[in-house]
């Protein structure tokens, strides 16, 4: 039995505001240990319910945040930026029983701590098949396509709420409570990984590999704060501007599409000026 984490930061224990998840702040290298000990509390719960492997994938930002020497030792991990599928690189591998969305966060415009989806501020709503599409809808739809059912979720409560629309089964851990963007009601470390051990056990139930779903066409649209933003995105060939800040693209898979969105939203993330975006 082979799981793959998708490590995000955003969600993991203690971390409420932007210099918890910065690279080089004073507060992400605190943060980077509580984030690590999230992870480590998810491979021993899933090794407990009877995974054979645990591939861990850093999701968030430059990728190079979980402190390699501090892993659970029979751990592995894919560290930096760069992959074909970002987020949930290493499912395309095909033998991958189950996927855990770690440390995940609530979707661009949506109430949540730290909400936003890949780009913190300029993103201001992300839709997949007409669905407001949260990082964790966007993954979930690439892993499906490769058989691989979601089957732990953690982060904020309102990001396990968020999972219920996109992995209906999948156990959740609620490591805060929201209370702002920038604020939330924390347990500390010791408490939350008694919780993700607890649940990366139980869910190694619902591992296993499922029929690859379909490949279908998928449609994104993505909404910016600023009309130039669009009008960058839509340098992409097959992007095209729906609104003043909007543009729309189809894409002939999952795989296709994640790709897609990870193109528009490095032109994006390029066109923005300081101070103005």
């Amino acid at each position: 039995m082979r799981i793959l984490i998708s490590a995000d930061m955003e969600g993991a224990t203690g971390v409420t505001w932007p210099a918890d998840v910065e690279p080089g702040t004073e507060q992400w290298q605190r943060c980077r240990a509580m984030f690590t000990g999230d992870v480590n509390a998810a491979v021993t719960g899933l090794f407990e319910g009877g995974a054979d492997e645990v591939l861990v994938n850093e999701a968030h930002a430059t990728m190079r945040n979980l402190l390699l020497e501090e892993l659970h030792e029979d751990a592995t991990m894919i560290t930096g930026r760069h992959k074909d599928l970002s987020m949930v690189e290493g499912v395309q591998a095909g033998d991958c029983d189950g996927v855990v969305f770690l440390g995940y966060h609530c979707g661009a415009g949506d109430e949540g701590v730290l909400a936003h989806t890949y780009l913190p501020n300029a993103i201001t709503g992300v839709w997949l098949d007409g669905e407001p599409a949260s990082e964790g809808r966007l993954n979930a739809a690439v892993v499906a396509a490769y058989g691989t059912p979601v089957i732990l979720v953690t982060g904020d409560d309102r990001a396990c709420e968020d999972a219920a629309g996109y992995a209906p089964f999948a156990r959740t851990v609620a490591v805060k409570e929201h209370v702002s963007r920038y604020a939330a009601r924390c347990r500390p470390p010791a408490r939350t990984a008694r919780d993700i051990r607890a649940q990366a056990r139980a869910a190694m139930l619902l591992a296993g590999r499922l029929v690859p779903a379909e490949p279908r066409a998928h449609e994104v649209e993505v909404e910016v704060d600023a009309a130039h933003l669009a009008q960058a995105a839509a340098l992409v060939p097959g992007v095209t501007r729906v609104g003043a800040r909007r543009v729309r693209y189809t894409s002939p898979d999952a795989y296709e599409m994640i790709r897609c969105f990870k193109t528009v939203t490095t032109l994006v993330s390029q066109a923005m000026e300081a101070h103005y975006g």
